[in-house]
């Protein structure tokens, strides 16, 4: 099984859409996307995310199923250095690398800042979780005890695309590879419309984990001439 999660391209956050620019990054993911053997096409509720992934589906001519638990992972925190509610992500590192907690994939939720949150964070990452867990049982992968346990072996490799977000991609990212959601918060970037790849192994029969096989590429942006996009990153961006 492969698990895809893109990006949504270069946003307005405040009118919830793509800028220009973010429409000519997704116009050149749909070339790359077209190729692709998909089975299935999940994506977020969120307009930057739907409008991201029309692009594609048209390439694909293919319809996409809208999960209320794709939308962005944005619950906000009081910033520590800022005094402001924001996201739980984008701290200083001076203030987040000296707190053990956000190192810990099992206490992470523990550290003072991510207590400030009106919503139980925890409750909310488990729910993410669980909602993902449900759609791969789906595909017959089983968790058990931090692996997957597979019931079906179809003879065509399932291929899952999720047109989302950067901090809730993460969220998926710590759940399948056993990660602190926050150490990927702090420590990862990636671009708008760009691509991570997570894949299945199986080296014991019906007993499966993932692996990131590509987290943030954005090649296609490259091949059609256009820049990465900084949004969610503070200084330049390696564009070669």
């Amino acid at each position: 099984m492969k698990l895809i999660f893109i990006r949504h391209g270069d946003p307005n956050y405040e009118k919830d859409c793509l800028t220009e620019k973010g429409r000519r990054e997704a116009e050149a993911l749909a070339k790359r996307v077209a190729g692709w053997d998909v089975t299935a096409v999940y994506r977020s509720p969120l307009g930057r995310a739907q409008e991201t992934a029309s692009y594609s589906l048209k390439a694909l001519r293919k319809e996409a199923v809208t999960l209320e638990w794709l939308k962005e992972f944005a619950i906000p925190v009081v910033d520590p250095d800022l005094g402001e509610k924001y996201v739980p992500w984008d701290f200083l590192p001076a203030y987040w690398t000296a707190e053990p907690k956000f190192y810990d994939k099992d206490h992470w939720f523990e550290a003072p800042v991510l207590q400030t949150a009106k919503t139980d964070i925890k409750a909310y990452y488990d729910e993410v979780c669980e909602n993902l867990d449900n759609l791969l049982s789906e595909y017959g992968y089983l968790r058990t005890n931090g692996y997957y346990q597979v019931t079906k072996h179809p003879e065509k490799e399932d291929i899952l695309v999720f047109f989302c977000h950067l901090g809730l991609s993460y969220v998926c990212l710590s759940h399948l590879l056993g990660i602190s959601p926050s150490v990927l918060w702090q420590s990862f970037f990636s671009a708008p419309t760009s691509v991570t790849i997570l894949g299945s192994e199986e080296r014991v029969r019906d007993k499966a984990g993932f692996r990131c096989q590509v987290l943030g590429d954005t090649r296609h942006l490259a091949d059609a001439g256009i820049e990465i996009s900084m949004a969610g990153y503070f200084a330049d961006v390696f564009q070669q």
